[in-house]
């Protein structure tokens, strides 16, 4: 089997043509925009749309991701710039003012995709982290990991009580699964700061790509230590426990032996997906958290 892996893609310069300003939130749009390309194309990628197949999926295809990208594109820098027209208003109260157009931007997605749910997850916490950029911008903050998701938790306090604790006549997929397990999905990741990203994914990224590492082969395997620890709340709808527990154990598995740097990794990587599809799992929570390590990536620790 060829190695596959993702295409490189060139990172946006800080430097240019109308003011630092202007340059670094197109800078944080492409940012937003080239990682859920650079997540779309790594391949191969267990049970999730790739370049090799749909994954476990029968309602959506490379195309179909694609056109839901280019859709949603033109929103990563409404939301840098409502984020920076919006930073005297206190984190607490940021979140009203964001949601809108988090919603907006979702139903450009499903026009795009006949209505398919491909990047819901993503809008929510990439949108989120540009808005935050934004405020940081604004207040002549550096723009660094740690305080782009610092201000997201500060701006998700009480997220999940809030929306998940709440008696509702009818439940998200999430919500099910919250009352159900206690697994908080997207918004907990969120109020956490990403939390996940930063003790399961970046580490596992800075320490291999200073080593040498090409991008593709870096991204598998940090996903193969986000599919060993991240309770993805996806896997937990199609599959409930037994799922998400036989993809940790197989990711941990897999990571016993090398993980992606031992010889043979990405063909084992390419069985881990014939084995979830053949399971109907998708780990599509976890595939948003891959595209956020990606993006935190690019700015400064």
């Amino acid at each position: 089997m060829n190695m596959i892996f993702a295409q490189s893609l060139s990172a946006p310069s800080y430097s240019g043509r109308r003011g630092r300003e202007a340059c670094i939130g197109d800078a944080i749009a492409e940012y937003a925009d080239q990682a859920l390309l650079t997540e779309l194309m790594l391949t191969p990628k267990p049970g999730l749309v790739d370049r090799r197949n749909s994954g476990a999926h029968r309602d959506m295809n490379i195309d179909t991701f694609l056109a839901s990208a280019r859709a949603i594109a033109p929103w990563w820098s409404r939301f840098v710039a409502l984020g920076y027209s919006s930073a005297h208003v206190s984190a607490g109260a940021a979140l009203p003012l964001v949601r809108p157009t988090g919603v907006v931007c979702e139903q450009a997605m499903f026009r795009a995709t006949s209505g398919v749910n491909t990047h819901k997850g993503a809008i929510f916490s990439l949108g989120l982290l540009c808005f935050s950029a934004g405020r940081l911008q604004a207040r002549g903050t550096e723009v660094s990991r740690e305080r782009l998701c610092g201000e997201v938790a500060n701006i998700c306090v009480g997220l999940v009580d809030r929306e998940l604790n709440r008696a509702a006549p009818t439940q998200t997929a999430g919500e099910r699964v919250f009352r159900r397990f206690g697994f908080a999905g997207a918004r907990g990741e969120a109020a956490s700061g990403f939390a996940t990203v930063r003790t399961a994914a970046l580490p596992v990224y800075d320490r291999v790509r200073e080593d040498g590492l090409d991008e593709g082969t870096a991204l598998l395997h940090v996903l193969l230590h986000l599919l060993a620890v991240n309770n993805d709340t996806n896997l937990i709808s199609r599959g409930g426990l037994a799922g998400l527990d036989y993809v940790q154990a197989y990711a941990r598995r897999l990571l016993r032996d090398g993980g992606v740097l031992a010889p043979g990794g990405v063909e084992k990587m390419a069985l881990f997906d014939d084995a979830l599809i053949a399971g109907h799992l998708s780990p599509g929570g976890t595939a948003d958290l891959l595209g956020l390590t990606w993006f935190l990536a690019q700015f400064p620790k």
